[in-house]
């Protein structure tokens, strides 16, 4: 298949199992969401999709279109059509959002073909005011730093302006509505919903509230606790969490 595959995955930080046994597909142009009390392993699960250092798989398999990425560093990871975007983007002072994304636009067309000398700046001006307007971002705030003094909506929708530039294949958003009041949660959200649209990316989302699915309306929602996927379903799942929380399928496992 196409698209992102964890299979029987298990992750072990500090001595302590996080994630159990996970597997799960997400395939290309479709939107999953994971949806889990705290400290179930949400945030682990897409470091270790990544590849942050610190989260390395006991046992288990990381398939992007097919090719298992186990072994590879998260530049490499990132290079092939992954894309994570953080609930707390760090801060960057002294470069710009218009140079960062340059740079790592051109990267990645250096790595996809040797020959390639980047884009001409006035061709990734025109692309990035493009993409800026999709966003509603005042094009002066690509002369901002990175980051930098931004507000919660602010370093959220610079998330989402980085997915629309670099067009990954797979994308992981780490509860990308954290810190969003209603107006900002909209415009990110139309955001991810276009990017699927046009560029039939697959979307992860671990999130903790379903009214970001209000606005991103998803395939399936999977619920994980204990590290494990305990319980897939469609949009109404979410609806249903909402109402009656978590402890209701904690009462139906432990009954199991």
């Amino acid at each position: 298949m196409t698209g992102l595959e964890i299979k029987n995955l298990s992750v072990t930080v500090h001595e302590k199992k996080i994630i159990d046994h996970l597997s799960i597909k997400v395939p290309k142009g479709e939107i999953h969401a994971i949806m889990g009390p705290n400290g179930t392993g949400k945030s682990t699960l897409s470091y270790t999709i990544m590849g942050h250092p610190a989260y390395q798989p006991d046992e288990g398999d990381i398939l992007l279109n097919d090719q298992r990425i186990n072994d590879l560093p998260p530049d490499a990871r990132s290079q092939a059509g992954l894309f994570l975007a953080l609930q707390y983007p760090v801060a960057i002072p002294g470069v710009t959002v218009a140079n960062f994304l340059r740079t790592a636009l051109n990267t990645r067309r250096k790595k996809a073909n040797p020959n390639d000398r980047g884009i001409p700046v006035p061709a990734f001006r025109k692309l990035l005011k493009e993409k800026m307007n999709l966003l509603k971002m005042d094009p002066a705030f690509a002369g901002r730093y990175l980051n930098d003094g931004f507000s919660g909506g602010e370093k959220k929708r610079t998330e989402v302006l980085q997915m629309a530039i670099l067009e990954p294949e797979i994308a992981i958003l780490d509860e990308i509505d954290s810190g969003l009041d209603i107006d900002a949660l909209r415009v990110v959200a139309e955001g991810v919903n276009m990017l699927v649209e046009q560029n039939q990316m697959g979307v992860l989302i671990i999130t903790h509230y379903q009214r970001l699915l209000d606005y991103i309306k998803p395939d399936a929602v999977h619920i994980l606790m204990d590290g494990k996927i305990v319980r897939t379903g469609d949009f109404t799942l979410a609806t249903e969490l909402e109402e009656r929380g978590y402890d209701w399928i904690r009462q139906e496992m432990a009954a199991a």
